[in-house]
């Protein structure tokens, strides 16, 4: 979904860009090891190598390190997305609270996989999640200057509207068709796909060609939890990062 065109891709050598399929499992951990190893090779023959993104959690893993979490027990999991499934995402919150306040009171309270994540760590672990990732940082061999380039409130809101349109315009709604199949996939817990995947569950349960109407409804929803995403990536990056006026374009 909103991939670089091929034109862009052509302007600079891309790293990360369709390495995976979205079948496979993935984490932060494995990232931060194949994200080194290839800021390793391009040191030899880079003096300066730009790394491009807004998950927090994955640029804390590149400049400071991330401790390896321990994989779930199938059956915690399976037990914990029954909890989420069944009774809702607060259950998941209530526990959350209880074993970690302090993951609690940073993590978005709205993303039941999120919480559900920690809860499984937190479990398998013994040990809060909020203390496995807040880890001394690790020295890296290499300097880092991160920047954030920050458009005005209005101006984001309004350029976050026009690539949904434009996705949309290019076939969002036939690419989430296809993989509704596959909607159990953490990968697939995103924005520009759940809000899909919700609306087809809550309704006849298969992902039947939209109305207009419910066309304009997912991709109003699609916006707001952009928007919203957009927002908690900022109060996170600003905490860390130099910022930077907006490129005149």
């Amino acid at each position: 979904m909103a991939r670089p065109t091929v034109q862009e891709l052509s302007a600079a050598p891309h790293h990360f860009i369709a390495c995976r399929s979205v079948a496979d499992p993935y984490n932060v951990f494995t990232y931060q090891q194949e994200a080194l190893a290839c800021l390793d090779r391009l040191f030899q023959t880079h003096d300066t190598v730009i790394a491009v993104g807004g998950s927090g959690l994955y640029i804390q893993a590149i400049s400071q390190g991330i401790a390896r979490l321990p994989d779930p027990d199938p059956a915690l999991r399976l037990q914990l997305q029954q909890k989420l499934q069944t009774e809702g995402v607060e259950s998941l919150r209530a526990m959350l609270r209880t074993l970690d306040p302090d993951y609690y009171h940073t993590v978005d309270l709205a993303n039941g996989v999120r919480i559900q994540r920690a809860l499984e760590v937190t479990l398998t672990a013994g040990r809060p999640y909020s203390q496995l990732i807040n880890q001394p940082p690790t020295p890296r061999p290499f300097n880092i200057v991160q920047t954030i380039i920050e458009h005005p409130r209005h101006l984001l809101r309004q350029r976050i509207d026009s690539r949904v349109d434009q996705m949309m315009q290019l076939g969002l709604e036939t690419e989430a068709r296809q993989l509704y199949p596959l909607r159990h996939l953490n990968t697939l817990n995103t924005v520009g796909y759940k809000e899909f995947f919700t609306l087809w569950q809550t309704q006849s349960g298969t992902p039947e060609p939209l109305t207009e109407s419910q066309r304009a409804q997912v991709a109003d929803a699609i916006c707001l939890n952009t928007w919203h995403y957009a927002k908690k990536q900022l109060t996170w990056l600003k905490k860390y990062a130099i910022q930077q006026e907006p490129p005149i374009l």
